[in-house]
């Protein structure tokens, strides 16, 4: 049997454990802080497969081993390697207080209705995206991907979030300070740093929830028209958009940018399916407009005031791109979304001469291309309550998805 003991942010390991044990792993500091049995073997946790192989070695000649972990060890930590090698039944896992809860508990603060997201020994990108998505959101830190690291990105954005950094909890040199994103970055926080709690606004809790974690999705998407403010019908249409959502499959983690927002409908229906969203809109009234779209509808979007294609090299790389509207510009607008998009790029156009283009831009940056020319007609009154079709101007809706193997002009 594996004793695998969570510590370091609540009550010490039992005695009684580490009384019988004959190889005790964990970090530095958690060996540091218990009273070990002076004749058993310590193995100071760095690079996990020479001590799993230890372990291996012990567990072979059925000889008690402890594992001193962070927190709960089941709760992104080290009891999922360690059931993958040797099987749950022959862990005994003792949970501590995980350093999220901890921090959400410092803080006063409720946490059944956070996101945790862990970007230790991972790419920051996705808890970036979390964070500018949801109002509340705790995220596991690591070297590389601390407080500063991910405040500079939330800075770049935009983002009107307060961060809260909890550092050496549990410990008498705890601290726990709340910061902006730029004066986050503007510290080096060292390696003390347990977990970062990202907010937006006071992230006081509403009602009582059923289900643990980020809100529900919505139970609707294409919604009319008339649910978004815009100018003369200056809109992607909600049978358009249908389509568009369901080939951009905005997600959480996800990054999308709407290139000529206009109204920002296609943006806030990514947002509202819980992706991080740029809109980027060349006219004033537009920027406006997207902005209050998106306050209305109760989500996050950052929206930049420009033309496309000259801003897009200031934005982060996204997963998916919607382009909205026509131009002389589209092929460059095109290409330049192509070479960054990780996934998709989805091209809505009312002009014919426009698609040959559009198509060429992303098929030669490595996308395999498809498309439909989108008509329908929508039920209409007339007079004597009957009612007749009536018929929406056509679109050609483009996509281009990148294949897994190819990696060719993504930008990281």
């Amino acid at each position: 049997m594996i004793t695998v003991v969570g510590t370091g942010t609540g009550a010490p390991p039992p005695e009684d454990v580490l009384a019988g044990a004959e190889l005790v792993v964990g970090g530095r500091r958690h060996l540091e802080a218990v009273r070990l049995p002076a004749a058993a073997e310590r193995v100071v946790l760095g690079p996990l497969a020479p001590a799993l192989d230890t372990i291996a070695a012990y567990v072979a000649k059925e000889r008690p081993v402890v594992v001193l972990a962070s927190g709960d060890p089941g709760f992104f930590g080290i009891a999922r390697v360690l059931a993958e090698r040797f099987g749950a039944e022959c862990l005994d896992v003792r949970p501590g207080v995980s350093s999220v809860a901890a921090a959400f508990a410092r803080a006063g603060l409720t946490w059944d209705d956070a996101v945790v997201v862990s970007a230790h020994g991972r790419d920051a990108r996705t808890a970036v995206r979390v964070c500018r998505a949801h109002p509340k959101v705790a995220v596991l830190t690591g070297p590389g991907t601390g407080p500063a690291e991910l405040g500079a990105a939330l800075a770049r954005a935009d983002a009107d979030r307060v961060l809260v950094v909890a550092s050496a909890l549990g410990s008498a040199g705890e601290r726990v300070e709340r910061v902006t994103p730029a004066e986050a970055a503007a510290r080096d926080w060292g390696a003390a740093v347990n977990v970062m709690l990202c907010l937006k606004g006071s992230a006081v809790p509403g009602a009582a929830r059923t289900v643990a974690g980020p809100e529900r999705g919505p139970a609707s998407w294409a919604l009319p028209e008339d649910a978004f403010a815009h100018r003369d019908s200056m809109i992607t249409k909600f049978e358009v958009r249908a389509l568009a959502l369901a080939r951009l499959g905005p997600r959480l983690g996800d990054l999308v940018w709407d290139v000529g927002a206009g109204s920002g409908s296609v943006a806030v229906e990514c947002a509202r399916l819980g992706a991080a969203v740029t809109a980027v809109e060349k006219t004033a009234d537009g920027v406006a407009r997207i902005r209050d779209n998106a306050a209305a509808h109760g989500v996050d979007v950052h929206v930049v005031h420009g033309t496309a294609p000259d801003v897009l090299s200031e934005l982060d790389a996204p997963d998916a791109v919607f382009v909205g509207g026509g131009g002389r510009e589209l092929p460059a607008v095109v290409t330049a979304c192509a070479l960054r998009a990780r996934r998709t790029v989805v091209v809505a156009m009312a002009a014919l001469d426009r698609v040959p283009a559009a198509r060429a831009a992303l098929t030669d940056a490595g996308f395999d291309c498809d498309g439909v020319l989108l008509q329908s007609s929508r039920l209409a009154p007339l007079p004597g309550d009957v009612t007749r079709l009536a018929a929406a101007n056509p679109v050609f809706l483009l996509w281009g998805v990148r294949s897994p193997v190819d990696g060719k002009g993504v930008a990281q």
